[in-house]
């Protein structure tokens, strides 16, 4: 039975609920049959439950199963958020003027650095949503849990991964050393992360490695 803190190995499909949609997926026919990104590695992914390495949905959906098949329904404030009203706002179009970002409904647009779809244009007017694409939507995820992470340096790799996918990790006892290209700044909170969600680890240290993988 899962519970909350253990790692587990997940492969995935997620779907809009109404429309059944395919927007993520972990398998790479899916994605293919979908038109997916080409450059993406679409392989199982492993998750340490109830620390929000998904949405929350999803996340509480998991813990009490058992390594099995699921099909499971996430509504939308458990999912992406209920769509927040405040965040649709009028932009004046001579703000795309000046990015040569010529406005049409659905493009994506990053504007001061916020991430927004543009729903209509008229005259000088632009009508931006800025929430999530699909804030509002219910979900259906399918999911495969494969098996259950033991193996601690295992365990390391999950959490550095989400960061870099150039390291080493090397385990003596209850210590380990990380050879990566992350940078200071990150490392504490990389470590309060690794600590809290392997406790049996006391010691982490970094070193740097330009040709870590």
């Amino acid at each position: 039975m899962i519970k909350k803190g253990m790692f587990i190995e997940i492969n995935f499909t997620a779907r809009i609920a109404d429309s059944q949609r395919v927007f993520d997926t972990t398998k790479k026919e899916i994605a293919e049959k979908n038109n997916f990104h080409e450059n993406h590695d679409y392989s199982p992914i492993i998750i340490c439950v109830g620390h929000k390495d998904i949405i929350q949905g999803l996340d509480e959906q998991l813990i009490g199963k058992e390594i099995k098949e699921y099909t499971f329904n996430i509504p939308a404030e458990k999912g992406f958020g209920k769509k927040n009203h405040e965040l649709i706002k009028l932009v004046p179009s001579s703000l795309f003027a000046q990015q040569n970002i010529k406005p049409v409904p659905g493009l994506q647009i990053n504007l001061n650095e916020i991430i927004g779809t543009i729903r209509s244009v008229s005259g000088g007017r632009t009508i931006v949503d800025f929430n999530h694409p699909l804030a509002g939507k219910d979900l259906t995820y399918e999911v495969e849990i494969l098996r259950e992470i033991k193996d601690i340096k295992e365990k390391v790799a999950s959490i550095i991964t989400q960061i870099t996918k150039k390291f080493e990790i090397t385990i003596t006892n209850d210590e380990i050393e990380i050879k990566s290209d992350i940078k200071e700044d990150s490392q504490e909170k990389l470590k309060e992360e690794i600590k809290e969600r392997i406790p049996e680890i006391k010691e982490i240290k970094f070193s740097k490695e330009e040709n870590a993988t």
